[in-house]
């Protein structure tokens, strides 16, 4: 719309200029112009005399939104999936965009969205407890703009908080639960906070520099979730058949090798970095996985089983 007035007044504005205007690139400005011409259809034209662009005849208004029935279509399925943003600041930014692109669309489009609405739709059976927005936007803006935090934290399972010093390297949305990972200044290294524990972040007024070797796929790669680096374990877990379809129909990890075994099971083998949250992973499944390696993992899995025995033995 900007670049549409900016030909409107007939300044003959550039690719530069326009860049410096709304802060991108030359690049993207080239990308659009290239846009509103060949998909919008506008009259636009270079005059290498004025070193500019211009529309060679009048234009009465910008055109609306052109969309496809595909694209609406995905539209919704985006708008479905905003559930896992509830109580998040991103919700309503969301949200807001997509009711502009509603607002955008041309009259021409004629769906019954009714029926679309009945054919899709997200759940979940474990939905994280909601963060205070507050302190998720906090969180966001002093990653952003690099800002050193005070953070009230309260650990798991700890009854008074503790004040942390950290530089909020990045916040992320990990199997839908929400996680800052920042430099904590008291441990002299990299730690991951639940904003849900957080009570309060304030800036310092110091401003940190983001290591350039942070980055946080390579972080988490061997992690079969969120933890920590505990060392290098090759894990080999064996499915009953009765459960072996829901191990082929989905990727639990980026290192997985599926095998199949006789009988209709599977052996499922992975690289991890940590056991702690595989061994909560397989007992999940009961009696149907069997641990094979390593030892450290089998030795876990069959403690807490005995202690899981123990304890319902002694409420009967």
């Amino acid at each position: 719309m900007q670049i549409h007035a900016g030909l409107q007044k007939g300044g003959y504005p550039n690719c530069s200029t326009l860049g410096r205007l709304l802060e991108v690139s030359t690049k993207t400005i080239h990308r659009d112009l290239e846009f509103m011409r060949d998909r919008l259809g506008l009259p636009i034209e270079f005059a290498s005399d004025r070193n500019g662009y211009h529309y060679t005849e009048e234009v009465d208004s910008f055109p609306t939104l052109q969309i496809s029935e595909g694209e609406l279509f995905a539209l919704l399925v985006a708008e479905k999936a905003l559930q896992q943003y509830r109580g998040t600041p991103f919700e309503a930014r969301l949200v807001g965009a997509l009711r502009k692109l509603e607002e955008a669309l041309p009259d021409t489009v004629s769906l019954n969205l009714a029926q679309w609405e009945q054919a899709i739709s997200f759940h979940t059976t474990s939905e994280p407890l909601v963060t205070v927005p507050p302190i998720l936007e906090a969180l966001t803006r002093a990653a952003q703009k690099r800002e050193q935090l005070k953070l009230c934290y309260r650990k798991p399972g700890a009854k008074q908080v503790e004040e942390r010093i950290v530089d909020p390297y990045q916040l992320a949305n990990v199997n839908g639960d929400w996680y800052l990972f920042a430099f904590d200044h008291l441990r002299r290294d990299l730690r991951k906070f639940v904003p849900a524990r957080i009570l309060s972040a304030e800036p310092t007024g110091q401003i940190f520099v983001r290591p350039a070797k942070f980055e946080l796929e390579k972080l988490l790669r061997d992690s079969f979730d969120v933890h920590s680096r505990e060392g290098d374990f090759e894990v080999v877990i064996r499915f009953e058949a009765a459960v072996a379809d829901y191990l082929r129909e989905k990727r639990w990890h980026p290192s997985q090798t599926l095998q199949e075994l006789p009988g209709g099971g599977v052996e499922l083998r992975l690289k991890l970095s940590s056991l702690s949250e595989i061994e909560r992973w397989v007992l999940g499944w009961g009696g149907a996985a069997r641990v094979i390696g390593p030892a450290e993992l089998v030795d876990r899995v069959r403690l807490a089983a005995e202690r899981i025995r123990a304890v319902h033995e002694a409420e009967l």
